[in-house]
């Protein structure tokens, strides 16, 4: 396994009322032909009833009880304004009182005047597995300023992130060995060390968790977010959701709809049921190719920069000779063709990355490995954090609704799949592959969905060539959410697009989290300028908040 952004930001910022559950026919088969399957947990009438209540129940209780807010730990490594507290949700809404987990929250208050402030504004970056708690940092950047005027910005890690109950499934430094080998049309030898390794690894989540495994899900998390709502004192949240926040944030809107007060949905995944999660990471891998595709042709435009190629089909072959190379004699002893991809994957969320990924190939090219080795080394600081993070995607992924439990429907789809978008295909599928031998009970997604009048307006915002979040996901999402408007940011690719570097999407940001002002329905803005074909250091590069991963 090796960790990989998914549907959260490798940097950030630049970017109860429940339809009855049902079971799965006895063979799995859901009538689509797609071969998921899995056993899928029974919610009743009466179960569902009990939730609703629990969520009722534990956001009284932090209403009344509020969050202590002091000094953050040195582990966050917070500065001063910013202060950190904890509130306490329930493992499972059904039993309220019974087993409690904590949630850390930082916050820094609004810097305007009393009567400017406009309450907290909530972030969440996405993952699954990935916390905001360094979100307030946000309040110093010249984009937020005026936002962070008006609102107390307040970040926090969900459940099983970081150390709000955390989750693990393996040893840290297992978890990130290497190098390791990255084919992108995989020998059945290899495929067969991959399913074993996936299945250690759903057993490890189980072994760690026991039974509150099945307790990592994305309502809870909707569910937690309302805890967290009333514990700050609000009557109504200010939300934004970052790629998978968009997902469990438009649960939050369809669970509470009275509770919103206004929602930024920043590259949204496609919440249509019958994605989660399958199918949404099959068009994850077809959108990484386009976006890969995007990378290979700057840096031809610049070949006089890097002489890798003047052509994309050109910068692909000097790509290939730098994987093989590494096959061969990994750089630094420790970047084989695993830690290239993964480094290479990183330029296809973010444009900010490509002048430092063009200038590693091109580097390594000309008898210079230091670069790539400083860009593509796993770091065993981040080991515990990076395996804590996969952890939890994991669990929430697997839980959240039927997978395929059979391999060989795993291994049709991705070998279709890997002869169009070799790129990011079967490493997708590995990341995912302890679904298909997941231990506990798997949920139905609920059909999100909102109707005139339920919901406050509420704004979404997509860049046309995302590949993490592609750019249906965000047409199906404002399908669902009545009233919301959609600002896309056309030719560009960036995943997360707030506070980021296009004045056009930060002024519709403002306009909606400052005045409550949207698009009547769409709106356009230019893409942002390319980058600039100059190497920049990964530590002072591109956005500035530090990086999640």
């Amino acid at each position: 396994m090796r960790a990989v952004a998914k549907y959260g930001a490798l940097t950030t910022l630049g970017s109860l009322v429940l339809s009855a559950l049902v079971v799965t026919p006895a063979d799995g088969a859901d009538g689509t032909g797609s071969g998921i399957a899995g056993a899928v947990i029974s919610r009743t009438k009466a179960a569902v009833a009990a939730e609703s209540r629990g969520v009722a129940r534990a956001a009284l209780h932090a209403a009344a009880t509020g969050i202590r807010f002091g000094p953050c730990p040195e582990s966050e490594m917070l500065p001063a304004p910013i202060t950190c507290g904890t509130v306490e949700v329930p493992l499972d809404y059904a039993e309220p009182d019974g087993r409690k987990i904590s949630l850390t929250v930082s916050r820094v208050r609004a810097g305007g005047e009393p009567d400017q402030r406009q309450g907290a504004l909530v972030f969440n970056p996405g993952g699954p597995g990935a916390s905001s708690m360094y979100f307030p940092m946000a309040a110093e950047m010249s984009e937020w300023k005026r936002i962070a005027q008006a609102y107390d910005i307040v970040g926090y890690a969900p459940r099983g992130v970081g150390r709000s109950a955390p989750l693990s499934c393996a040893d840290p430094a297992d978890f990130t060995k290497a190098p390791t080998p990255s084919p992108a049309h995989p020998s059945e030898s290899y495929k067969r060390e991959r399913i074993a390794e996936a299945k250690a690894y759903a057993q490890g989540c189980a072994e760690d968790a026991g039974p509150a495994l099945a307790h990592f899900t994305s309502l809870n998390n909707a569910r937690d977010l309302d805890v967290l709502r009333a514990a700050l004192g609000e009557e109504r949240l200010t939300f934004m959701g970052a790629s998978y926040g968009t997902y469990f944030g438009a649960l939050y809107a369809t669970l509470f709809p009275s509770h919103v007060r206004r929602m930024v949905f920043d590259s949204a995944v496609n919440p249509d049921p019958r994605q989660i999660w399958y199918g949404n990471n099959l068009a994850q891998s077809l959108a990484f190719e386009r976006r890969w595709a995007d990378f290979r042709a700057w840096v031809a435009k610049h070949h006089k920069t890097y002489r890798l190629g003047t052509t994309p089909e050109e910068v692909q072959g000097s790509y290939e000779k730098v994987r093989a190379e590494v096959a061969h004699e990994p750089a630094g002893g420790k970047v084989g063709p695993g830690q290239l991809q993964a480094a290479m994957l990183g330029a296809g969320y973010y444009d900010d990355y490509w002048a430092m990924r063009a200038t590693a190939l091109s580097e390594y090219v000309k008898g210079n490995p230091a670069p790539l080795i400083a860009q593509a080394s796993p770091r065993p600081v981040a080991a515990a954090d990076s395996e804590n993070g996969n952890a939890v995607y994991t669990a929430v992924e697997c839980n959240d609704a039927p997978w395929p439990t059979d391999w060989r429907v795993w291994d049709r789809d991705n070998t279709e799949l890997a002869r169009r978008a070799p790129f990011e295909t079967w490493d997708n599928a590995w990341m995912n592959l302890p679904c298909a031998y997941w231990p506990a009970p798997r949920q139905r997604p609920l059909d999100i969905r909102t109707w005139p009048g339920e919901l406050p307006p509420t704004l979404i915002l997509a860049a046309e060539r995302d590949a993490a979040t592609p750019y249906e996901g965000a047409l199906e999402l404002q399908r669902r959410l009545a009233g919301s408007a959609l600002v896309t940011e056309r030719d560009a690719g960036t995943h997360g697009i707030a506070g980021g570097g296009n004045a056009c999407v930060n002024k519709y940001l403002e306009d909606y989290l400052l005045r409550g002002e949207t698009p009547v329905r769409r709106a356009e803005c230019a893409p942002h300028a390319e980058p600039n074909p100059v190497s920049l250091d990964e530590r002072s590069g591109g956005r500035k908040l530090p990086p999640i991963v």
